[in-house]
């Protein structure tokens, strides 16, 4: 059977601009092309200068001299107050919110595409609402910062763990039917969180409380680091490794069907990775909303709905859109904001405006 030319060229990949025969390189391939090289160099220039940022400045050559120094013979050219400052102070600060961010992106986007639905988020599983219950019982009872994580990321699987069963009663799930799930588990365990702050002490329990749940990483160490990176390094080392099945499975489940697969299972699979980086994320920074709505979207404008791309793009863009936030958040005043409270007042217009892109792009369309 023979095959046309455009088809053997698709095979080949496009040829070099200005060769014989070349094609032009569409402006989608360009774009996916330029993000490999320019993404991991923003994510570093963002993480360096949010290392150098702070009411205590340190320059940002010295950061990159005392980052290097750690590993190599370096002659030291920084105060010990400059190296504690960017160490023990801000870095551990910087890895957490490139790890919670990249995650919650990286779910954002594997969930819209799962459920076909571009308003789908992480919180739609009910996961962030269990999590959320978890820490906030721990910090009522006052079982310390080790029972918080824990009651986090176990009260987040188990509620995992309710939405698939609500939702498995008879036979296999339809997509619809996990969302309608995730809502009335996610509003059930938000009803106890709301129970709890009504029951905790004013003066000693419900500041630390509402704090924690509005999001932060105020109390980030390396400790937490650890805690937030085996789940959210291993869900989403899950869900990029199953990305080109995610751009079948987003086709529908007869089409994933026909081509071999198992849309139930797979869906499945990807939702408990989801679930593990969520309950990581919600354990060590409280409840972050918006990151996993708006990033997707930001990466699907850049690299087009190619989830083979997308969700790297979305990985880098998610690390370092947080960590812009939360540096805003620790220097716009002297009481630093609770970070889901800026991720709101940021996203939330953000997201207007993507969406009434769309809504210009469907109308010129037709």
């Amino acid at each position: 059977m023979t095959t046309s030319a455009a088809e053997r060229g698709g095979r080949r990949g496009p040829e070099r601009p200005g060769g014989p025969g070349a094609t032009p390189i569409p402006a989608a391939g360009l774009r996916r092309r330029t993000a490999l090289f320019v993404l991991p160099a923003g994510v570093l220039l963002v993480a360096v200068t949010a290392l150098a940022v702070g009411r205590y400045a340190v320059g940002v050559d010295q950061v990159v001299r005392i980052l290097l120094g750690q590993l190599l013979p370096l002659e030291r050219t920084w105060t010990p107050t400059e190296e504690a400052a960017v160490l023990n102070v801000r870095l551990p600060r910087v890895l957490l919110a490139m790890l919670v961010g990249a995650g919650l992106a990286v779910c954002g986007a594997a969930l819209q595409a799962v459920f076909g639905n571009p308003i789908v988020s992480p919180q739609i599983l009910g996961v962030s609402s269990g999590a959320s219950f978890g820490g906030a019982l721990a910090i009522v009872l006052g079982l310390g910062s080790a029972a918080l994580v824990l009651g986090s990321f176990g009260f987040g699987l188990f509620a995992l763990g309710a939405v698939f069963a609500t939702s498995r009663v008879r036979g296999p799930a339809p997509p619809l039917t996990i969302v309608l799930s995730g809502i009335v588990v996610g509003a059930f365990f938000a009803a106890l969180v709301s129970l709890l702050t009504y029951l905790a002490d004013p003066y000693s329990e419900l500041q630390s409380l509402v704090f924690w749940l509005l999001g932060s990483l105020a109390t980030a160490t390396y400790g937490k680091v650890a805690v937030a990176g085996v789940p959210v390094l291993l869900g989403g080392a899950l869900i990029c490794a199953l990305r080109w099945r995610i751009n079948v499975l987003s086709l529908g489940d007869e089409d994933a069907a026909t081509l071999g697969m198992r849309p139930g299972r797979l869906r499945w699979l990807l939702l408990t990775a989801v679930a593990a980086v969520v309950a990581g994320a919600v354990a060590v920074s409280g409840v972050i909303g918006w990151v996993g709505l708006v990033v997707p979207h930001l990466a699907r404008l850049w690299v087009g709905p190619d989830h083979r791309v997308l969700i790297p793009v979305s990985l880098g863009l998610g690390a370092a859109y947080l960590t812009v936030i939360d540096t805003v958040t620790r220097n716009l005043s002297t009481a630093e904001i609770p970070l889901g409270v800026l991720t709101a007042l940021v996203g939330a217009p953000v997201f207007l405006v993507l969406l009434h892109r769309s809504r210009r792009r469907m109308w010129s369309d037709a």
